[in-house]
């Protein structure tokens, strides 16, 4: 890859389109750059959401999405990629988690992005607690989020 890898887990919100810009600046090489950013939701299934807590196991989730980074790496032919995951209280609106990766073809990208997204929502090691007016509870696996990530798997 020829390109900046940046994975970041801060409390702070983020800039999409400032870290679209880092990633790009000054590169001729990029022809397709995808990015995804996941935003907190207010209404889940009918339940008014007024906050999500979101943890993680320091040292070790940045090890696993790197990981998941190398294995893009190796499948796509990649130009760069940031994974920014948020942590701590975030509220209806806030920004979460942002994929963005950059290719010279458009196919590669959004692979690579959809491949990112599929483990970050499955099986990365981060703790999703949704406060609403029916309570607090921590959120289970999804079963939709397993079978989008099963496709990824080498036979």
């Amino acid at each position: 890859m020829s390109g900046p890898v940046t994975i970041r887990i801060q409390q702070d919100d983020f800039d999409v389109a400032r870290e679209i810009a880092a990633l790009t600046n000054a590169r001729t090489d990029i022809g397709a750059v995808v990015s995804f950013s996941g935003i907190c939701r207010g209404d889940e299934d009918n339940a008014k959401i007024s906050a999500l807590t979101l943890e993680h196991y320091p040292g070790m989730a940045e090890e696993e999405i790197q990981r998941h980074v190398d294995e893009a790496i190796s499948r796509w032919p990649l130009d760069g990629i940031t994974v920014i995951h948020r942590v701590g209280r975030i509220t209806p609106g806030e920004n979460i988690v942002l994929v963005v990766t950059a290719s010279q073809h458009r196919q590669a990208a959004f692979q690579a992005a959809e491949f990112l997204m599929d483990y970050l929502k499955t099986s990365a090691p981060f703790w999703k607690k949704e406060e609403s007016v029916a309570g607090t509870g921590w959120v289970e696996a999804n079963t939709r989020d397993d079978q989008a990530a099963a496709r990824w798997t080498k036979s």
